[in-house]
């Protein structure tokens, strides 16, 4: 899969303002919100299964990295955001360490390929430390796309 099929300018977000887990879950949620993503009444339900399947197991993983990720039918296609957080925020990584690249995916029930896809090539771009670094260092979302 391609990521910059799931990621565009409107879903890249810079600068996030939260210093919470839970605090950017909502606001990359409500950014794709207003971005058209995501139906605004079906804000409780993708925020559940979000903050469900976060109380699972963290999805902070390391390098700085966090996925939070979940699947719900009230989305008809994978939705994904890359946010940005350059001071970090405790994710509950597997590290220890802050998070401060945030990669958000929802996904329908139904639908496990396009999700495993996504997250297998995101990953693997985000496995290469120069791309964190960069990421971190980019002005633009255009910058961000390009690293993708």
């Amino acid at each position: 899969m391609d990521v910059k099929k799931a990621i565009s300018t409107d879903t890249v977000f810079q600068d996030l303002k939260s210093t919470t887990k839970t605090g950017v879950i909502e606001e990359i949620l409500d950014l794709l919100i207003a971005a058209g993503k995501i139906r605004k009444e079906n804000r409780a339900e993708v925020l559940n299964a979000l903050l469900v399947r976060e109380n699972k197991m963290s999805t902070g993983m390391q390098h700085g990295i966090a996925i939070p990720h979940a699947k719900t039918d009230a989305v008809e296609d994978l939705v994904a955001a890359l946010a940005i957080k350059k001071e970090g925020i405790d994710f509950d990584a597997l590290d220890g360490k802050p998070s401060h690249i945030f990669i958000m995916t929802i996904s329908p029930v139904k639908r496990t390929g396009p999700h495993i896809q996504f997250l297998a090539e995101i990953s693997r771009k985000l496995n290469q430390p120069s791309i964190r670094e960069k990421l971190l260092l980019t002005q633009t979302k255009d910058e961000i796309l390009q690293l993708l």
